[in-house]
Order: structure tokens, then sequence, then C-alpha cells
């Protein structure tokens, strides 16, 4: 049986939550993409799928392998196009969403350069920090930061996202430094506000295990970049993405704390709605966010100011 077929029969299912929505799409009967499922299981000797009568859900070895099929399936779809595309030029209006902190700094630099590489592309850059429906509203790609929900959209890793405490140096000779993430009690920690979306609180890995806590202080906010600005000003300590403090560490600005006890990166991803053909605009602005993710001096540069246009 073809493996890649398989593998596409797996992701349809896995996203859709049905064999029969999944064979549907496809045109074939339920039947068949069970067997396929099977095959797939039984070569790969592991469990993929826990299938009942009501519902299907995803193992855990089957939700890290969707995320690995999935940006298989994009890279082939891509390397097709790519020579069938021959000397075709991308074209038409690419509608990009992101997160607005992340996208000022991270988002919108790339896509100015992105339209001088492609200038028969228009781009309508959207930065929201609600999720916004991709479908729904028309959007052709988002970039998303953190844990990826369970979705029918297909997510493309590009880069971990991990967080850090960080504090200045002369907050720090003020006031001491914490040696472990139970010490932040005593010190003026500067937090999201209670509606804004970090809702389980400061995540640390103490002995092995991932711990949330909830410190306080006398400042809080619903905007991460004011929270940002208020820790540069020396106010406290704030929790922060390495995206947003990375360059300030590496100046000296900032120094990151508890670095022993920082819990595991999450995910920066492309996002987009499940396509047999994705426009060649969109295959190449997701390529473009990947090369560029994928450069360590890409996070250390300037946080605040556009790359240079090319010459």
């Amino acid at each position: 049986m073809d493996k890649l077929k398989q593998l596409e029969s797996f992701v349809s299912v896995a996203t859709r939550g049905s064999l029969t929505a999944a064979a549907l799409a496809e045109g074939v009967a339920p039947a068949i993409m069970g067997r396929r499922l099977d095959a797939l299981e039984g070569r790969l000797g592991v469990k993929l799928l826990v299938r009942t009568t009501r519902r299907i859900s995803l193992t855990h070895e089957g939700s890290a392998f969707l995320e690995d099929c999935q940006r298989l399936l994009v890279d082939f779809a891509n390397a097709e196009a790519s020579v069938s595309a021959g000397g075709v030029k991308a074209s038409g209006h690419l509608r990009i969403t992101a997160p607005a902190g992340f996208g000022r700094r991270h988002v919108a630099p790339l896509v100015a350069r992105f339209r001088e590489r492609h200038g028969d592309v228009t781009i309508s850059l959207n930065l929201s920090d609600r999720v916004v429906d991709l479908a729904g509203e028309g959007f052709d790609c988002a970039v998303r930061v953190g844990d990826m929900p369970d979705s029918s959209l297909v997510s493309v890793r590009m880069a971990d996202n991990r967080r850090l405490c960080v504090a200045t140096p002369a907050y720090l000779r003020r006031h001491g430094t914490p040696e472990q993430p139970s010490d932040l009690a005593r010190f003026d920690c500067l937090t999201l506000s209670s509606e804004a979306s970090q809702t389980r609180g400061w995540a640390f890995r103490v002995n092995g295990e991932v711990q949330h806590l909830r410190p306080g202080g006398p400042l809080d906010c619903s905007d991460g970049q004011v929270l940002h600005d208020w820790c540069l000003a020396g106010y406290g300590i704030a929790w922060r993405s390495t995206w947003e403090v990375e360059a300030e560490i590496a100046t000296g600005h900032l120094v990151a704390l508890l670095e022993d006890f920082a819990a595991p990166p999450n995910g920066i991803y492309a996002v987009f709605p499940q396509r047999k053909h994705l426009p060649l605009r969109v295959r190449l602005w997701i390529d473009f966010l990947k090369h560029h993710y994928g450069q360590s001096e890409f996070w250390s540069a300037k946080a605040d100011g556009f790359l240079p246009a090319q010459e």
C-alpha cells in the first residue's frame, strides 16, 4: 500500500476527527480509510488513534506524529510545485495575520522584505491578539505562538518559543536575585492582568515536572509590551518570550533568571487552512519565514528595527 497515501489518510482523519468525514472528503468508503490506518499502525508498530463508535482521538504518539506528517506533506507538495511551476511567478493578494506584539517585531519586517522579492504579490497584514478564523475571514496564513490546539488547520513549526524570567541589572542590584521559582514571592513581579491570556501563570520545570506559579506585584497590565517596557525601566521581574527579550539579554540590558528551571519550549508556527494545492505565494511566504526563523542571528537582531531593504 502506498505509504504516502497512508500518511495523507492519517492526517485527514486526525484533523477531521472522523473516518466518515475523511472518507467523504476523498470520495472513498470509510472501510478503505480504516484499512489504511491499520496498515500504517501495523507498519510503525504503534497505536496512533483511539477509535470508538462516537469519536476518534489521538494517542500521545499520534499527536507527535501528526505534526511531523503535516510538515512532510507540505514539504512534498512544495517540492512538486517548485518543479511543476517552472518559471511561474508568484502573484495575487496574500492575507496574513499574527499576534500584535510578535507581529510588529518579527513578521512586519519580513512582509516588507518578501514584497521586495515578489513584486507581483500584494499583502495585507492583520495584527491581532485574538485567534482569527482563517477560513471564515479569508486569511491565507497565520503566524501563531504557543501550544497548538487540535485543529483542522495545517501547522508548520518554524522555531522554538522559550520563556524566561528577566530583570535589569539595576533592579537585581537593589533587590537581589531569585535562586529558585518560589523566591519570586519576595520580588516585584510584572504580570499580565487577569483578563489577559496567561491564565495558568508562569511555568517552570521543578524536579522534572512543569509547575505553574502566580507571582504577584504592585503592577500588572493586559498588554505584554507594557510589561516589557516596565521591566526595562527597572520596575521588577517579567516572564517574557525569548523572541521579545533576546536582543536585550545579548546587550546586557536585561539579565535572564532561573534558567535552570525554564519550562520546555512551545512553538512558533505558520498555520493555514488545509488545501490540496496551496497558492504559490503562500508556499513561498511559509518557506521565507522558515528560512529567517531558522537563523539564530535573526532573533538577536535589533528588536524594534526593520530589516534593511535589499540592494
